[in-house]
């Protein structure tokens, strides 16, 4: 019976699952074909769009020929002896021809294939002189009066689509062929902007345009022998390897359209390739989509379909699950009826054998208690003993001559008494309340634990014909248990609650260890930062009093030790921002190319000092990422690609991965080796890379690369060639393109601003202010400095033209004397408060109050630039 019912719960669960089964997968078709429908419909109108582009600009430079085919000069040229053609009269006139139609070459063929004249006729890669009889443009136009092919250049290896037009002399005789090339680089612009892979390919399949690297040049069929010689005659793609494109095919619709899975180029989606010839060329022009949209509605589908059948699956299982639950009740109620009828019979038949065997022992029969394992007494209606088990004896020690039939059972409560087991209090009290329940002659049952630790259950029944039956059962063993249990459950309850305390305190030890350690670095490099900026200052300022080369050399060295050392404090300023956690990002989408564009400016500078050439390949990609932080990452790419490549080239750009945008730094340095390139990415590790340079990190730069990108939840990428280079990359999420809001004009740096300024310095440290005030003054500045807020508040004189204010002096806030000093001068002079305090909170709140930021150590072309802006804002 239960083998049945289970085999029909599993029939009518595979019918279930069955039924959801199919809905889904009817409700993905129908969705995936109507995504297909609209995805087909849409590639058709951009592929029907861009036939007509291109036919338009093929169309506006086919008349070109045929008007050049008209033309005297060079009919009449080419009708008489190639000796006596002026070819530098015709070189002109094509010359001429080209820099009114812009087309990308003009060349005049004879009936020979020699090409005798060419607009490119300066060029070194000029088409003069070479012959193109195997060119099909010409055979074609010499036989049928025109011709088209599209090819590479034979002297200037660069694609195009040849027009030609025969010429005839005065007796319609072909006498030569005038051939105009146009370049596609247009249209290929035009479709870099596609979502769309699009590709063009010519009558034997071959695809020669495509706004995807890694398409041209490709076969979309296996060519036949005869195709391939007559390539190889043609020279239509010169030495180019045409390689096959490898793909899987689906499904194909009914309009043409086929889903399809490439391997070759890699497309790690699939696509819907559809194809639209172009009868007036021979070619055919294909659209790859993506599959995504159809993924998306195949998956809302079944999620739309489970979640409606979600609902009904629920329902039968609730009303299955109530019909259970009341046949249970039921079953348990019956089952529960018959247990109680049966237990109360058993506990009857129990208690009455009970007192058959009482009544039997008080008749002098007592072979019957001997047998049951508890304690059993019985008295009769006057309270005196008349039987008793050996247990009974057992459990309380009475002596032999105590139990005698008919001694008073009050002998036997005095005698436990004085042995201390009817408990503490009054003894005649507790002996009288035990006597009163046997007189009365209700049944009772209670526990009581004796002082050696041992626990009696204690039953009491009448017996019918008066008297009164005791049974003592032994559950010492069992209460032991029960309490050992309570006492185990409660120790593990202690132990785990004061191992989390201990984890607590630990935890709260860390993380207090933790802050202290920040708040130690971040004023350490604080203190460290204020002599270092004075010394920066004071070299800023020396520059204008040195003359020799050596002088200007030595300084340059004292530069970079200073920027070296000022490099080494911010990055252990970072780790220490970065372990604390207090560096929040801010996240937004922005256009990626003003950043590599700044970056590749910057790094352009050192990769000249170093004779390295630095590439930037440009992107119109938006990506989201807190910009701040990834231009530190790519900073230290570019850092220590420029540090570990001796010679050679580094190059930055990026590449499109599903939704996301890797950046990446090549390099053709030394390379890292298998074993070092995780050990790279930890604290004050560097790579003995036998280069020998002066400005050698302290091996910080990827430990905080590795941070932010945790910080952002980008991915970092690492594959290097040792001996050949390596690349760096890191993978960010792309964003949709925005409208950038036009640049304003940048204000002119004029250093005569600065002459004859009246400028006030605040600062707390003697170096820095020393230094400070011998920069300004080496600029013409007029200076007045200041050591504290006090003596700031307390001079009396005009407002400055600029306020240099340290943020920190000694236990006050620079900013906060601010609002005085307001009052006192009438005026608001800019102000730019200098710290060494560079996290975002100090710097938006500096902002916000409408002052300018500048981070210590101060560079003083930066101070300068900022100085001449905020004067020249001030005077307009």
């Amino acid at each position: 019976m239960i083998r049945d019912h289970r085999r029909l719960r599993l029939i009518q669960l595979c019918l279930l699952l069955l039924i959801v089964g199919s809905s889904v997968g009817v409700a993905r078709w129908w969705a995936g074909q109507r995504a297909l429908t609209q995805l087909a419909g849409q590639a058709d109108e951009q592929l029907q769009l861009r036939a007509q582009s291109l036919q338009r600009l093929i169309d506006r430079y086919r008349v070109l020929p045929d008007v050049l085919a008209l033309d005297p000069e060079l009919r009449q040229a080419l009708s008489g002896p190639s000796s006596r053609i002026d070819a530098h009269a015709l070189d002109l006139k094509l010359e001429q021809a080209n820099g009114a139609t812009h087309t990308s070459t003009l060349t005049l063929i004879d009936r020979n294939g020699i090409a005798v004249a060419a607009n490119n006729w300066r060029e070194t890669s000029s088409n003069v002189g070479l012959d193109y009889s195997f060119r099909p443009y010409f055979q074609e136009a010499m036989a049928q009066g025109r011709g088209t092919f599209y090819a590479l250049g034979v002297s200037t290896n660069v694609a195009g689509y040849f027009i030609a037009r025969a010429l005839r002399d005065e007796h319609a005789q072909r006498i030569g062929v005038i051939v105009v090339k146009i370049t596609l680089d247009a249209l290929q612009s035009e479709w870099s902007h596609s979502d769309d892979t699009l590709l063009l390919s010519d009558a034997q399949d071959v695809v020669f345009l495509a706004n995807r690297d890694g398409w041209a040049y490709r076969s979309l069929r296996p060519l036949a022998a005869a195709e391939l010689a007559r390539l190889v005659a043609t020279r239509q793609y010169g030495n180019q390897r045409l390689l096959p494109v490898r793909y899987r095919l689906g499904q194909t619709l009914v309009d043409g359209s086929r889903e399809v899975t490439l391997s070759d180029p890699v497309i790690p989606h699939g696509v819907l390739w559809r194809s639209l010839p172009l009868p007036a060329q021979r070619w055919t022009l294909h659209s790859l989509s993506s599959m995504q949209p159809v993924v998306a509605a195949r998956r809302v589908a079944t999620l739309a379909t489970l979640g409606a059948w979600l609902p009904l699956i629920l329902l039968g299982m609730f009303l299955q699950q109530r019909w259970r639950l009341a046949r249970v009740r039921q079953q348990s109620r019956e089952e529960l009826e018959r247990m109680v009828t049966h237990y109360t019979t058993a506990l009857q038949s129990a208690q009455d054998g009970l007192v058959d065997a009482a009544r039997q022992a008080s008749q002098g029969r007592n072979s019957n208690l001997e047998h049951l394992p508890q304690g059993v007494s019985v008295v009769d209606a006057q309270l005196r003993l008349v039987a008793w088990n050996r247990r009974y004896a057992q459990i309380f020690g009475f002596p032999p001559e105590l139990l005698q039939a008919g001694r008073p059972i009050e002998d036997l409560f005095r005698y436990n008494a004085r042995r201390g087991l009817l408990g503490p209090g009054n003894l005649e009290e507790a002996i009288q309340r035990r006597l009163d329940y046997l007189r009365r002659g209700g049944p009772h049952m209670y526990e009581r634990e004796y002082p050696d630790g041992s626990v009696l259950e204690i039953r009491g029944n009448p017996l019918p014909d008066g008297g009164f039956v005791t049974s003592y059962a032994d559950i010492t063993a069992y209460k032991s248990a029960a309490r050992d249990l309570r006492t185990l459950t409660s120790t593990l309850e202690k132990r785990i609650e004061e191992s989390t305390q201990d984890l607590r305190k630990a935890k709260a030890d860390a993380e207090r260890a933790n802050r202290y350690k920040t708040r130690f670095v971040a004023a350490a490099v604080h203190d460290l930062m204020q002599p270092l900026n004075a010394a920066r200052l004071f070299a800023g300022a020396l520059r204008q009093h040195l003359s020799s080369d050596d002088q200007h050399q030595l300084l340059e060295r004292v530069e970079q030790a200073l920027h070296a050392q000022d490099g080494l404090l911010t990055s252990m300023l970072d780790i220490s921002r970065l372990e604390a956690g207090v560096l929040q990002p801010t996240i937004t989408s922005f256009a990626l190319a003003p950043l590599l564009q700044s970056l590749a400016r910057q790094f352009g500078i050192v990769a000249q000092e170093r004779s390295l050439q630095l590439d930037l390949v440009d992107t119109r990609s938006w990506v989201r990422s807190d910009a701040l932080l990834l231009r530190r990452i790519l900073q230290n790419f570019l850092s220590n690609a420029m540090h570990y490549t001796p010679q050679g080239r580094v190059l930055l750009g990026c590449r499109r991965a599903g939704g996301m945008l890797r950046i990446e730094v090549w390099d053709t340095g030394v390379g890292i080796a298998e074993n070092k390139r995780v050990a790279i990415f930890e604290e004050f590790h560097r790579l003995d890379s036998g280069l020998d340079r002066d400005d050698r990190s302290a091996g910080l730069g990827l430990s905080i690369v590795e941070r932010i990108a945790r910080l952002l939840g980008h991915d970092i990428g690492l594959q290097s060639w040792p001996g050949r280079g390596s690349v760096f990359s890191v993978a960010v999420p792309l964003a949709p393109a925005q409208r950038q809001p036009q640049s304003a004009t940048p204000v002119r740096d004029d250093d005569s601003l600065l002459m004859g300024r009246h400028v006030w310095c605040i600062d707390d440290n003697q170096q820095a202010r020393e230094g400070t005030v011998a920069l300004l003054q080496s600029w013409g500045c007029r200076v007045t400095s200041m050591a504290s807020e006090a003596e700031a508040l307390a001079w009396r004189s005009p407002a400055p033209d600029i306020v240099l204010l340290d943020y920190q002096l000694g236990t006050s806030i620079g900013p906060d004397m601010l609002p005085a000093l307001y009052q006192q001068w009438g005026s608001e002079p800019p102000v730019i408060v200098i710290t060494a305090q560079r996290d975002e909170d100090t710097r938006q709140k500096i902002i916000q109050a409408g002052l300018h930021f500048m981070a210590k150590p101060v560079q003083p072309a930066r101070l300068r630039a900022l100085m001449s802006r905020l004067l020249l804002a001030a005077s307009s």
